[in-house]
Parts: C-alpha cells; sequence; structure tokens
C-alpha cells in the first residue's frame, strides 16, 4: 500500500474512524427552499461517500439569520432535525461516519435572505466588498454584492451563542457523530476575530482576548450541549477568504489554537491558504501548531495523498480532508488506496441543480 498512513484507523474524542481520507465540508446550494431543507439526493449524495473516514456535511445554518447562500440548509427545527436523519442513518447503514459543520455566514449574506429583509450581522458595520449567491427567477444561482452588515447587538450576540448550542442538540437528536464549528473563511465568528472586520470598543473587540471571545464562548456552549469529544472546529489561518482578510499573524494564530486546546475538542481542522493561491505554510509554523494543540488535526487545501502522506510521517497532521476530489469520486477513499484514476470534475455542476454533477459520478466499478 502506497499511501499506508492514510488508511490507518484514528481514534478522535470517544470515537473510532476507519481511516484518515476525510471529506471536507462542501457548499453544493441544493438544499428545497422554503426551508432550508436537505434535499432527499442528499441521502445518496452523502451515503455514496461513507467509504472517507469521516464525512463533514456541507456548512449548515444555526438559524434564519445565520443564512448567506440561497439553497444552503439549516438545523435550527424539527423538520430539518428529521431530514438530517435520514442522512446520517444512510451514512451509518454503509459503515461511515459524519458530523454536521454549522455556521452563521454574518457578513456574507444578502437581505433577501435575512429575516424581515434586514441587513445581515456582523462583528461591525464594515462593507468589505464580499460576494454571495442567490437563486434567479429559474433557480439558478447567481452571484450578487452582499448586502453592507450592521454591527450585531450584545443581544443578538447572545443569540448567536444560543443557537449554535441548539443546533448542536438537533445534531446529537439527527444521529450525527458530532459536529464542526464553523470558524473559518471570514464567516461570523471569524469575522469577529479578524481586526479587518471588527472594530467593536466593548467586550468583543480590540484585544485578542476580546476577538477571540465569541469563538470561545461558542465552542463552550457546543461543548455544553454535548460534550468535547463530539465538537470539532475548522479555522483557516494566514490568508484571506470572502475579502476577509483574516487578521492573524503567527502568534496570535498560535495564541489562539492554544486556547482551543483548552477546551480538549475531538480535532481542530485547519483549512490552508494556498486552494485559494495564498503561501502555503512553512514547516516552522507547522511545528508551532503541532505543539500548540493535544488532540487530532485534520487539514484541507489543495491536498495530494503524496503530500497528506509525508505531513503524517512528520508528525504534523492526523487525518486530511479532500474536497472537490470527493465531489467528483463518491469512492475516493477506496481510489487512493488502490491507486486508481480519478474521474474529471466537472465544476460548473458544483453549485445548485440536481442529480448531475451531485450523484452521477461513476464509481470504480462502473
Amino acid at each position: 500500500m502506497v499511501y499506508a498512513n492514510l488508511f490507518n484507523p484514528i481514534e478522535m474524542g470517544s470515537q473510532s474512524f476507519k481511516n484518515r481520507v476525510f471529506m471536507a465540508p462542501l457548499t453544493r446550494l441544493r438544499s428545497i427552499e422554503p426551508g432550508d431543507m436537505p434535499n432527499i439526493l442528499a441521502v445518496e449524495y452523502y451515503s455514496q461517500r461513507a467509504g472517507a473516514g469521516l464525512v463533514i456535511t456541507e456548512a449548515t445554518q444555526v438559524s434564519l439569520q445565520a443564512k448567506g447562500y440561497a439553497g444552503a440548509p439549516g438545523l435550527h427545527d424539527e423538520e430539518q432535525v428529521t431530514a438530517w436523519k435520514v442522512i446520517t442513518d444512510a451514512v451509518h447503514a454503509k459503515g461511515g461516519k459524519i458530523v454536521v459543520q454549522l455556521w452563521h455566514t454574518g457578513l456574507v449574506s444578502h437581505e433577501s435572505v435575512q429575516p424581515e429583509g434586514k441587513a445581515p450581522i456582523s462583528a461591525s458595520d464594515v462593507n468589505v466588498g464580499v460576494r454571495t449567491t442567490l437563486r434567479d427567477d429559474n433557480g439558478k444561482p447567481i452571484r450578487v454584492e452582499g448586502t453592507t452588515p450592521r454591527a450585531a447587538s450584545l443581544e443578538e450576540i447572545e443569540q448567536v451563542i444560543a443557537d449554535f448550542a441548539q443546533a448542536t442538540k438537533y445534531a446529537k437528536q439527527a444521529g450525527f457523530d458530532g459536529v464542526e464549528i464553523h470558524g473559518a473563511h471570514g464567516y461570523l465568528l471569524h469575522q469577529f476575530w479578524a481586526e479587518h472586520t471588527n472594530k467593536r470598543e466593548d467586550n468583543y473587540g480590540g484585544s485578542r482576548e476580546n476577538r477571540a471571545r465569541l469563538m470561545l464562548q461558542v465552542i463552550d456552549a457546543c461543548v455544553e450541549a454535548w460534550d468535547k469529544n463530539h465538537i470539532g472546529i475548522r479555522i483557516s489561518p494566514l490568508g484571506t477568504f470572502n475579502s476577509v482578510d483574516v487578521g492573524y499573524n503567527d502568534d496570535e494564530a498560535i495564541w489562539l489554537v492554544e486556547q482551543i486546546n483548552k477546551r480538549s475538542l475531538m480535532y481542530l481542522h485547519l483549512s490552508e491558504p494556498d486552494w485559494v493561491g495564498g503561501t502555503p505554510y512553512s514547516t516552522e509554523f507547522r511545528q508551532k501548531l503541532r505543539q500548540a494543540f493535544d488532540n487530532s488535526i485534520i487539514v484541507a487545501g489543495g491536498y495530494t495523498p503524496e503530500k497528506a502522506q509525508a505531513l503524517m510521517e512528520a508528525g504534523y497532521i492526523d487525518a486530511v480532508a479532500f474536497g472537490r476530489d470527493y465531489i467528483a469520486n463518491p469512492d475516493l477513499a477506496e481510489r487512493i488506496e488502490k491507486g486508481a484514476t480519478l474521474n474529471e470534475q466537472r465544476p460548473e455542476t458544483f453549485y445548485g441543480g440536481g442529480v448531475k454533477g451531485y450523484t452521477d459520478y461513476p464509481f470504480m466499478d462502473k
């Protein structure tokens, strides 16, 4: 076996996972509106990919206010719980494990998808020129300029924390094997951390302790709603995502990871910047990350099996999450293990639509 390390089982939290080839969270914008219900096609889509050591779902709203993209699913009411339970049952029936990624998009939104048509919330009313995705009159995805955000009130901040906790309870009820908090890519938790988007002068702005407060409070609330063994978090140290300059330098990034480490979470998921043209992590930075976090480190972003194998052998990472390759190859883990050729990706079908480009990619034996 060429990539032996990728196919060793891994213990994370209180669970065992069959390999270290994970499916990254992938926004597909095929959910049913109104209601933000996962499309019935998602049952087949996710269960097709149960060969992954862990399936991480597309980013999923924790509230109506958390929505930023037309066609993204939610997990904030009982009907959505029922729909997701069908999906988790299907993945488990094929021997897979699945966690749900929970997000609040913050300023990466548009008034047309917000309750009462209000402007979306963020740390501050900073317009960074972000774009989001809506649907046209024919239901096709279209890119539009986001609405200038408003600064979240303290009451709204408390509600965001409560919404993440409730969504975590719903995730457990829906049969997920855990939750991944989305603290990356310029979305709300990241917007509070980044000085670029956080101009507040209260307890949520200014110092790194204040800017990290919301992210850490959300982690604590999710842990209380379930437990530390079923909670992971994704962050994106270094780079620019969704027009938000992440505001990290190496020292602040490591400090934040150290604060996360104190919570003894199931895992830390790092979205690396080179998949969007950023500078790759240095060896020194990887060493610091490894020293700062005691539990499992998952990485994603332009990875090949060769790169993942090398970094596992060096001890810097514990698992790798593949994104677009998992869109095009429902049996990606099996293909990597056998050295099989990968299917060609069809980017024009990544967002929106139906079966085409979603559940119709062939398996090796087809």
